[in-house]
Formats: C-alpha cells, structure tokens, sequence
C-alpha cells in the first residue's frame, strides 16, 4: 500500500470535494481518499501495482480540475 499527496486547484465548495473524492474512490485499487477544501490536498492511500499516481493525478484533471505539480 501506497499514500501520496495530490495538489487540487480550483476547489470551492463541499460539492467539488465530494466530486473529486468520488472520482478517486472509483478509480481501481484506491482504498481510501481524504480531499481538503482549506488546503487543496488530496491524500489517497492505493496499491500501486493497481493504479498508478499519474492516473490519480489524471482523474483530478478529468473532474475539471488542475492538478499542478
């Protein structure tokens, strides 16, 4: 098991973070997603011989928003 710590920008209300944590809870091999309003973080805990973190960072910009290095 694996955790990183993604930048989310363009979060501005309850609603974007339930979206972008749904996105990543949907995403095979991700156990757990924990998305910060306050601090535009994403912490998700996953098996990375399942998902890698570059498709994490992909389903964020797929939501509709940025995720800067």
């Amino acid at each position: 098991m694996a955790e990183v710590t993604i930048k989310v920008a363009g979060l501005s209300c309850g609603g974007c973070v339930r979206n972008v944590t749904g996105v990543l809870m949907a995403l095979p091999g991700v156990v757990e997603a924990s998305v910060s309003l306050d601090d535009g973080l994403a912490r998700v805990a996953f098996d990375p011989g399942v998902v890698t973190t570059e498709q994490l960072r992909q389903a964020v910009i797929d939501a509709g928003f940025d995720s800067p290095d």
